[in-house]
């Protein structure tokens, strides 16, 4: 089959030929229609810092955002059929450490991540464990799903675990980074109930589709400041729930200055350096800050099927996000535009390379 490979610890990808994997008892063979491309992704491309550090064994194929169609199934698997129409969760767990048996799977000590330290789905075709398969709804809601909405729910897990970590409704939400998972933060935000939504950017065509996700107010954080935007809304107190998705240092740290006593942050955005943060000010106004990584398996899952099941709307709004659908052998092209930011979400279409 032909797959994308990271063929060595250096910089750039390859497109080759390579056996197609193999199925295992408790395993699922999916063939890839759609696959999304990440920021984790173009660390990979580059292999810096953050690429070495994550993966442990190369050559490999990157991937994790996914949509398929189910091709073969182990004698073991029970629950999925071949025809199924499934995209998957990419952190596969031991299933044995305290967190795995206690129900917190998402939390597992020995997580190991689909394209990132095990072969992922930039290829034609994956093969995962059939506990980490999603598989879409049948029947009347077949079509719901389609493959660009599908490959789509990694990410949109990472956002649905972010922005629901805490209590929304009625609640004044602030989201600094307005990048595709933040567009999605700010829709599921609106859904779920929030009074007023800000989010920040540096990038115009980000914020313009972040106002069109849901938000109330953009700020550009290049030219103005968030105070500006709580004048505009009218607010007397600071911000509720703050979900930081940027990774920058500036953003958290602003977020905090703007943040009501009490209030409470989800942090997603992967900083690239360490840095000093105002801890004066989250102690004495008693802030929260929780870490959010990937998402709850599997209910954020269920949670997420649910909401774009049931609301076309919601779906349009996250379908939105994807800027680009290419052919996955102009994956080069794809990733320069993940890159440089000019876009939102870009997928590679995989149900045509031969």
């Amino acid at each position: 089959m032909l797959a994308l490979r990271k063929t060595g610890p250096h910089q750039g990808l390859e497109l080759s030929r390579v056996p197609e994997p193999g199925c295992g008892p408790w395993d699922v063979k999916i063939r890839v229609l759609r696959a999304g491309i990440c920021g984790t992704d173009l660390h990979i491309l580059a292999w810096d810092d953050s690429a070495r550090a994550m993966c442990d064994t190369v050559p490999f194929t990157p991937g994790h955002e996914f949509y398929g169609e189910v091709v073969e199934v182990g004698s073991e698997v029970a629950d999925v059929l071949v025809g199924d129409r499934v995209s998957g969760e990419g952190h596969v767990v031991c299933g044995t450490c305290r967190n795995c048996r206690a129900g917190r799977k998402q939390m597992c000590i020995r997580v190991r991540s689909v394209g990132v330290q095990r072969d992922g789905a930039f290829a034609q075709f994956v093969t995962i464990p059939h506990l980490n398969v999603w598989v879409h709804e049948h029947g009347s809601r077949e079509d719901v799903i389609g493959p660009e909405l599908g490959a789509l729910f990694d990410p949109l897990g990472n956002a649905v675990h972010t922005t629901l970590k805490f209590p929304l409704v009625g609640e004044d939400v602030l989201i600094t980074g307005a990048g595709p998972i933040g567009q999605m933060s700010a829709a599921v935000a609106r859904h779920a109930g929030a009074r007023y939504i800000t989010i920040t950017d540096v990038a115009e065509h980000r914020l313009e589709m972040a106002r069109r996700a849901g938000a109330d107010v953009t700020v550009d954080v290049s030219r103005t400041r968030i105070r500006d935007a709580q004048q505009q809304l009218g607010m007397r107190e600071g911000f509720d729930v703050g979900l930081e998705i940027s990774g920058q240092a500036a953003a958290l740290q602003e977020m905090i200055e703007n943040m009501n006593h009490g209030g409470k942050i989800a942090l997603l955005g992967l900083p690239s350096r360490q840095f000093g943060i105002d801890w004066t000010a989250v102690v004495t106004r008693m802030l929260t800050l929780q870490g959010i990584y990937g998402r709850e398996m599997f209910e954020t899952w269920n949670v997420m099927s649910a909401m774009l099941t049931t609301s076309a709307p919601l779906r349009e709004t996250i379908l939105a996000t994807v800027t680009h659908v290419l052919p996955a052998r102009d994956w080069a092209q794809g990733y320069e535009i993940a890159r440089t930011g000019e876009a939102g979400k870009v997928v590679l279409d995989w149900s045509t390379v031969s």
